[in-house]
């Protein structure tokens, strides 16, 4: 009896749990858990041990079942074309991912070559400094310390010429935004990784890749951006959107069509896609205030800025090469008193000015206000290209938007509703006066 129980156990186990007919191991498993329970039971042994035996071998069948189950899964959901763009789009999130490993350990040099510098002209210049000051005291040495005091100085102004051409604070600023937006990119792309995955999806992320390429390049020379450009534009670190058949202008542009309440609510209720008529003219009057206010203050001070690092950077330089030729005349009778003091005037003036410009890091100040306009651009861009669309069925979902623009603004969604009034045309970009943004 213990002997059928068994075996009824068996088939029972065979019938429940076997895999598809294509799978020669499940049946190769089932044959031997039925051979093992006939062996079992021709040699007597307890039912305890047959009952173990059985369970084994439903556990072998079930991990049979799910491995096959999984492979099934696969060849269903992973096509010959969309597999191939999958790879294509995780090849590009593991070169975003070496590129922001790139930038992030650039910026930590940078970062250093400006504090070491930093240091080292200003000991240059202090130190030439005092031997220009102890030239006229000591006649033995007179010679010896005023050619010194000259080289330093000379070796100085070269060295500060050079570092402030390419601004190591501002390059290590640069890598840093870089990092940083290279694990965004990164992040977004393996967020998109699906078996649905299209040509478009990896043309996209190419165009971003490129895009940032050109806006945070790695090398030096040849593609370091200018340091002292002549027009101050907000930093732009994404690919241009795909230009509609006819731009309207946003801010003005005519609202849902309406004559009167009823029509006006019934465009409203139509609007779908979490979009309606409030949440257009909140968009419109985020848009308008970001343009009149926030882009155009740090505009602005980017300005003031590049304008304050342009006189440092010459008055460095030509202060400490003022100071070397200073140091020539050391000892020539009358102008030799005069020279000296120049000379070490002109070398300190120069460290004061070195330490303002480096250690104030005042071009990494200038390139924070360039990226912080670039972010309010992207935001601008990103609310018109989705109010030019007029399918609201193809624009991103209303109140995911004006979720993600509540959390770039550092606003709640309640709190933006009060920009509505922003885009009535009888309001005056004067009459602005709160900005959009609260992060930065």
């Amino acid at each position: 009896m213990e002997g059928a129980l068994a075996r009824s156990l068996a088939d029972a186990a065979a019938v429940m749990l076997s895999p598809p007919a294509s799978s020669r191991r499940s049946t190769r498993v089932v044959a031997s858990l039925r051979g093992s329970v006939s062996v079992g039971t021709a040699t007597g042994t307890s039912m305890a041990d047959r009952r173990q035996l059985v369970a084994g071998g439903i556990d072998e069948l079930r991990l049979v079942d799910e491995r096959a189950a999984v492979v099934a899964l696969q060849q269903q959901q992973l096509p010959v074309g969309g597999g191939c763009e999958v790879e294509k789009l995780r090849a590009v999130a593991e070169a975003a991912a070496d590129r922001a490993d790139m930038h992030d350990i650039i910026g930590r040099q940078r970062d250093n070559w400006n504090h070491l510098l930093l240091h080292s002209n200003n000991s240059l210049l202090l130190a030439a400094s005092v031997m220009a000051a102890l030239a006229p005291a000591a006649a033995p040495t007179m010679v010896a310390l005023k050619v010194s005091a000259g080289v330093l100085l000379a070796s100085a102004a070269v060295t500060m010429a050079s570092v402030n051409k390419i601004q190591p604070s501002q390059l290590a600023e640069e890598q840093r935004n870089a990092t940083r937006l290279w694990r965004q990119l990164e992040r977004d792309v393996r967020a998109t990784l699906a078996p649905a995955t299209t040509k478009a999806d990896v043309h996209d992320a190419m165009d971003r890749v490129l895009a940032l390429d050109a806006a945070y390049p790695l090398p030096l020379l040849p593609v370091m951006l200018d340091k002292f450009p002549k027009a101050v534009e907000p930093a732009r670190w994404w690919p241009p959107t795909k230009k509609q058949q006819q731009r309207v202008p946003i801010i003005n542009a005519p609202k849902v069509t309406a004559t009167n309440g009823a029509a006006g609510r019934r465009a409203t209720a139509m609007a779908g896609n979490g979009w309606t008529q409030e949440l257009e003219e909140e968009m419109r009057g985020i848009l308008r205030v970001i343009k009149a206010k926030d882009e155009n203050e740090y505009v602005s001070v980017g300005k003031l800025v590049l304008a304050l690092n342009k006189r440092l950077a010459v008055a460095g330089p030509a202060l400490a090469g003022t100071a070397a030729l200073a140091a020539a005349f050391i000892g020539s009778g009358e102008a030799g008193a005069w020279a000296s003091g120049v000379a070490v005037l002109g070398g300190a003036l120069a460290a004061a000015v070195n330490t303002v410009e480096h250690g104030g890091q005042v071009g990494m100040l200038f390139e924070l206000c360039r990226n912080v306009a670039g972010i309010y651009r992207k935001i601008q861009e990103d609310i018109e290209a989705n109010l030019e669309e007029a399918d609201v069925e193809r624009r991103e979902n209303g109140e995911v938007f004006e979720t993600k623009v509540a959390l770039q603004l550092g606003r709640s969604t309640s709190e933006l509703k009060q920009f509505r009034a922003m885009a009535s045309p009888a309001v005056e970009d004067e009459d602005i006066k709160e900005f959009a943004g609260k992060l930065v």
